[in-house]
C-alpha cells in the first residue's frame, strides 16, 4: 500500500478502535472522543484532562448536534488539524 492509503487505513483503524468501546462502532461518544484524544493526539491539548477543552472540541466536531461524532465529523477534524501543522510547519522551515 501506498503511504497515503496506509495513512488513510490508520484513520479508519483509530476511529474504529475508540468508537466500538461504547458498542456503536459508527460514532465516538465524548467520553470515547476524550480517550482518543488523551491517547492518539497526547500533544494535542495542553492537558487531556482538561474538561472545558474538551467540551469545546467535542461541541466543535458535533456538526449535527446529535451528541455524538460521526466518521465523517471525525474526518473534518482530523484534516482541519493536518492543515495546521503543515501551516505551521512551512512557516517553521520559512525561517
Amino acid at each position: 500500500m501506498s503511504q497515503l492509503e496506509t495513512a488513510m487505513g490508520m484513520t479508519i483503524a483509530v476511529f474504529d478502535k475508540y468508537a466500538k468501546t461504547d458498542g456503536n462502532r459508527q460514532t465516538l461518544t465524548k467520553a470515547e472522543l476524550k480517550n482518543l484524544l488523551q491517547k492518539e493526539l497526547p500533544n494535542f491539548l495542553s492537558s487531556g484532562k482538561d474538561k472545558d477543552a474538551i467540551d469545546k472540541v467535542f461541541k466543535n466536531l458535533d456538526a449535527n448536534g446529535d451528541s455524538q461524532v460521526d466518521f465523517k465529523e471525525f474526518v473534518i477534524f482530523v484534516a482541519s488539524l493536518t492543515c495546521c501543522c503543515h501551516k505551521h510547519f512551512e512557516q517553521k522551515a520559512a525561517k
